[in-house]
């Protein structure tokens, strides 16, 4: 398959494609004219890949992924771990933006959004500044 088709296949644009050969997580066979030949199992890796990648997983757990994934003697439990440490900083992020809409959520109800110059939300940011 060529750039285009598995793309197409796999889900993803072809420069996310070229960027993960550029980083060795994939390694396309090459035509002797230089086009990129990608097999079934590159495919698949990439679809992987994309998937591993729409639930945030960064690029380097998604290399540790990808290598247990292709172990047949992998223990689950390192996938495991992968996954909960990630988790844990989901869940992380997520009450880090609960408290961020709290605050907003606060400065809105308190700014009376009329013709007056007052404004809470600008006299917070500016407390925040400081």
């Amino acid at each position: 398959m060529n750039i285009g088709e598995v793309s197409k296949k796999a889900g993803l644009p072809p420069k996310t494609i070229r960027y993960y050969e550029d980083i060795g997580l994939i390694t396309p066979l090459r035509d002797p004219n230089g086009y990129r030949s990608f097999r079934d199992s590159d495919m698949h890796k990439l679809a992987f890949l994309g998937r591993a990648r729409a639930l945030g997983f960064t690029i380097e757990d998604c290399r540790n992924l990808l290598a247990l994934w292709d172990d047949q003697d992998r223990a689950s439990a390192d996938v495991r771990a992968i996954a909960k440490e990630h988790l844990a900083q989901i869940e992380s992020k997520i009450a880090d933006l609960a408290a961020i809409r709290d605050t907003l959520s606060h400065l809105v109800r308190e700014c009376a959004g009329d013709g007056r110059p007052d404004c809470p939300i600008l006299n917070k940011l500016e407390k925040f500044s400081t």
